[in-house]
């Protein structure tokens, strides 16, 4: 039984349904509505009614208290052009992209002190969807949306597509895993599914700070297809003259979440715990080249987003491949004496 509320009444009796597109989402675009009498703004977005969709609307009302992520306001269910649809109306975002917001300042110097207030409004997000053990495996620049233009303006999340409910219990539960004996290196999906977001928060600082992703080719040279090699292999660097003046601190924080193997990445509390994000006006308010970058690569920014969001599907599928050693398999010091004692006892039985 879905926990959030749903109205049956025709959506069009409460709010005014505009053809304005405002975005799309993962499964479904969003379109501007107004609620008739408030004349207040929102946003909506339609949905076929299935179980996935479901899945995805209940994740998101659960998410939904926190400041940092994107509020869902009322959730109908009516039919649209003879399909049932579910219809979920959400806050506004008139802020736009979280590096459209950079990129629109021109001028103005972005430091590293705003990159560390940023970094944590978007780990306060994750801490809350960790903590009620959802995981959201989407986290990318055009999910990340600012409520207003305004320089007071709340950074938030959206889009609950991939999102995924996190439990050990079930995750043992399924007949490919041998929950008698796991493998050191395999600590169960929900650390993998948890890790997905913390790689996400990475390759969003590492952008924050210089205005180009990791993985890809230095400034200035074209994406190469290499691009998932390097991912796989963790080979990126930081170079000059965008990262001269970064601090170590920042460099090391990305290496953490950056790491190949996903159960070694920080935890959402080690990240939030760290002193470049806990203790951010200590942070250096030393201007970046952020926004200088991002209006010279605006023509290769769309192709950026296309390449983190096809390593995030890689990384989804992997994730969901990966399977505990079978016993048969396994590489466990004391399983293998157990078994050479086992065969010695066979080659040493009379008549075998």
């Amino acid at each position: 039984m879905e926990i959030f509320p749903e109205i049956r009444n025709a959506i069009t009796d409460d709010y005014k349904v505009t053809s304005q597109v405002l975005g799309m989402g993962i499964n479904g675009k969003v379109l501007e509505i107004f609620q008739k009498g408030s004349g207040d703004k929102y946003a909506l977005k339609m949905l076929q009614d299935c179980a996935k969709a479901r899945r995805e609307v209940e994740l998101h009302w659960r998410a939904s208290p926190c400041s940092h992520i994107v509020r869902i306001m009322d959730v109908y269910e009516n039919l649209y052009q003879g399909k049932k649809c579910l219809l979920i109306v959400m806050e506004c975002m008139d802020g736009g992209e979280l590096f459209s917001h950079i990129q629109d300042r021109g001028n103005q110097a972005f430091t590293e002190r705003e990159a560390s207030d940023i970094m944590k409004s978007i780990g306060e997000a994750i801490q809350y969807l960790h903590a009620i053990d959802i995981a959201h495996r989407d986290i990318k620049p055009e999910n990340l949306l600012y409520t207003s233009k305004r320089p007071d303006a709340l950074l938030k999340l959206t889009d609950f597509g991939f999102a995924k409910e996190i439990t050990t219990l079930n995750s043992l539960a399924t007949p490919c895993y041998t929950p008698y004996y796991v493998a050191p290196e395999v600590l169960g999906p929900e650390k993998y599914d948890k890790s997905c977001d913390m790689w996400s928060l990475g390759v969003i600082m590492y952008i924050l700070l210089c205005g180009y992703p990791p993985f890809y080719s230095n400034h200035g040279l074209a994406i190469s297809p290499g691009m998932k090699r390097r991912i796989r292999n963790g080979q990126y660097e930081f170079p000059n003259p965008e990262w001269s003046d970064v601090s170590e601190e920042a460099k090391q924080l990305i290496r953490h979440l950056l790491k190949t193997e996903p159960t070694q990445r920080m935890s959402i509390t080690e990240f939030m715990n760290h002193p470049w994000i806990n203790q951010s006006m200590e942070v250096p308010q030393t201007p970046l080249h952020t926004s200088r970058v991002l209006q010279e690569e605006q023509d290769v920014w769309e192709e950026v987003k296309e390449e983190m969001t096809s390593a995030l599907a890689t990384m989804r599928v992997d994730y969901e491949q990966i399977k505990i050693k079978t016993i048969k398999d396994s590489t466990n010091p004391l399983l293998m004496k157990r078994r050479m004692k086992a065969n010695k006892a066979l080659t040493e039985t009379p008549g075998l």
